[in-house]
């Protein structure tokens, strides 16, 4: 039971997302975790294809590399989705081979990405599905922020914490049943409110 609460993955599997108010995090295009997100479910917060424009446009607003890539993302979502770095660095590897990137000197040993003509052709010829990819995240981030409730979510966190800890120092059949009971009770109150 505690195993499918967490999201099937262990005590810190992907956190609530089976509560179906998408606390979980959204998968990214490699099926990995990304940062916070949910809301549609469990899912990908990207189609095929669509990380690659969404990136190709942030470098075509101004240089970046890899991290200020991950933040501009994160912000546009208002904090609420941050992709991971395993499949935006093979995402900007990718855009780099087929010509639509082009490796900068960034800060210190940072590489940073700039946009090459090609990549402002694509980027033009698909500007109205970049515009909408962007405004779907500043929507994602709005939406969130408005059916969110900072107590709620911090009290969520403190239970995934706990029952995290808990878990990792395993559970004789006894307290299992208790947590599940105190969990049930907790469902039934918030249910009567």
């Amino acid at each position: 039971m505690m195993k499918m609460m967490m999201g099937g993955r262990g005590p810190f599997g992907r956190g609530f997302g089976d509560f179906g108010g998408g606390f979980g995090g959204w998968d990214d295009e490699s099926g990995g975790r990304g940062g916070r997100g949910g809301g549609r479910g469990r899912g990908r917060m990207f189609a095929g294809g669509e990380l690659r424009l969404v990136l190709l446009r942030l470098v075509a607003e101004q240089d970046r590399h890899g991290y200020e890539l991950i933040k501009a993302i994160e912000e546009l979502t208002g904090g609420e989705y941050a992709p991971s770095p395993g499949v935006v660095y093979p995402t900007l590897s990718l855009l780099v081979d087929e010509g639509l990137l082009a490796e900068v000197a960034g800060e210190g040993s940072r590489k940073a990405f700039t946009v090459t003509e090609a990549g402002r052709a694509e980027l033009a010829e698909k500007a109205g599905e970049a515009d909408a990819l962007v405004e779907r995240l500043k929507a994602f981030g709005e939406q969130r922020q408005r059916h969110s409730s900072p107590p709620v979510r911090r009290a969520m966190h403190n239970l995934k914490v706990a029952l995290g800890q808990r878990l990792m120092g395993g559970l004789d059949d006894g307290v299992a049943h208790q947590i599940a009971d105190i969990l049930d009770e907790a469902a039934r109150r918030i249910e009567r409110l």
